[in-house]
């Protein structure tokens, strides 16, 4: 623990650094009491000899603990309350309101060790207004990958955020909005989900040549598009349309889940990433019984995708219910370890690998020299025991020490 006086001091020079026992480095775990040198916002470099630092280097050791790059929640959505179950009056809500709130979420992300949020989907583009606060260093968040209101049909999944449009001239004219506004990703709801009535989650939203379009104007833009995509006919258009990512990827029928392995054959030969949005708080009822039921059975399925090649990132879908809290994230990788992937396979699916699929991997994911100095620490070693996720005791957000205390979700 460090003292809020002895961070100011730190923070205020220009080389400081941090030492745990041992460095998990967005891929393996690294032993011997690694010094990671962190200047301005950037780590400076990694040293793994243990030798004693200089003398005039002021070190924060941190003990017994292990050092991870900064989590990576790669599917938020920082305006939704989980508790409101109406969300649909957010269309009529004011902008100070929502982004109130949203303040409040992010905190949440940023004390349970999420340093990047990807938000994919808010009302009226507040988290690009956010990203701007917190990227000009006026307020103190997360970093956050923004993809503004998700294109939706006419009344379709989450049509109160404002993203509604139909037919391929109005869909492509929707996407040179979002560029024009500064998106970083283009969210497009291939098909229904669970939260808004009218249109099921195993309905197709989306023509494939209403994807196609999609995917066509971002890509012309540089920009990447991820589908939320439930249902089996809307992911193999929306994989057919050359999405780069898939959210949700439930397999859903009208009555169940079927999977269809050809499509995940090319998933995984086109390296999509799937959004596999399995934090949830473990106690509480999640949806009803016969949802339930398909979730254990969507678990089931991710486990044969990872043997199968899938690139699986953990996620939370944050906001969108009761046991999905900001800041649920290292529940979500402790599922993780149960589904046959390794302890640093479920670490990395929400460090390097979510970096990749957030377009940030060349500063983000890693422990690494030249990568953003977003740090966090937890005692023991998590390798064995994923569970220690839950107890973050440190917070380091572009060389900013901004948390000191065991992170708890409300």
């Amino acid at each position: 623990m460090v003292a809020n006086g002895e961070q100011q001091h730190i923070q205020g020079q220009r080389i400081w650094a941090v030492r745990a026992a041992r460095l998990f480095d967005g891929h393996a775990l690294r032993a011997g009491r690694p010094l990671v040198l962190i200047e301005g916002s950037r780590i400076a470099g990694v040293d793994m000899t243990g030798a004693a630092p200089s003398a005039d280097l002021r070190v924060v050791d941190l003990g017994d603990a292990t050092l991870l790059p900064g989590l990576i929640d790669s599917h938020v959505h920082l305006a939704f309350d989980p508790d409101d179950r109406s969300k649909e009056a957010m269309a009529d809500e004011d902008d100070h309101t929502t982004l109130t709130r949203m303040r409040h979420h992010a905190g949440q992300h940023l004390r349970a060790g999420v340093t990047t949020v990807r938000d994919l989907g808010d009302r009226r583009f507040l988290a690009l207004s956010l990203r701007e606060r917190y990227t000009a260093g006026s307020e103190t968040g997360p970093e956050i990958v923004a993809a503004g209101p998700p294109n939706t049909r006419t009344r379709g999944h989450c049509w109160f955020l404002g993203g509604e449009a139909d037919g391929v001239a109005t869909v492509e004219a929707a996407v040179e909005e979002r560029i024009a506004r500064g998106v970083d990703v283009v969210k497009v709801m291939a098909t229904g989900g669970v939260t808004t009535p009218g249109w099921g989650p195993h309905q197709s939203q989306y023509s494939l040549d209403e994807l196609a379009a999609v995917t066509r104007t971002a890509h012309a833009h540089g920009r990447a598009v991820t589908a939320h995509a439930h249902g089996r006919q809307g992911m193999a258009d929306a994989v057919a349309a050359g999405v780069d990512g898939l959210e949700h990827a439930s397999f859903f029928t009208e009555d169940g889940v079927e999977p269809d392995w050809k499509t995940v054959a090319a998933v995984v030969e086109a390296g999509i990433f799937i959004g596999a949005t399995e934090a949830w708080l473990p106690t509480g009822a999640m949806v009803a019984p016969h949802m339930a039921e398909r979730v254990v059975q969507r678990a089931a399925n991710f486990a044969r995708m990872h043997r199968e090649g899938a690139r699986l990132v953990c996620c939370s879908d944050a906001g969108a219910g009761p046991r999905k809290p900001h800041g649920v994230l290292p529940y979500g990788i402790i599922h993780f370890g149960s589904l046959g992937l390794t302890h640093a396979e479920a670490l990395a699916s929400a460090t390097s690998l979510a970096a990749q699929a957030c377009g940030l991997a060349h500063r983000k994911g890693r422990v690494a020299a030249g990568y953003d100095a977003d740090l966090i620490a937890v005692p023991g070693n998590p390798l064995q025991h994923l569970e220690t996720l839950l107890d973050i005791r440190a917070v380091i957000r572009a060389g900013t020490i901004v948390s000191g205390r065991t992170a708890s979700l409300p």
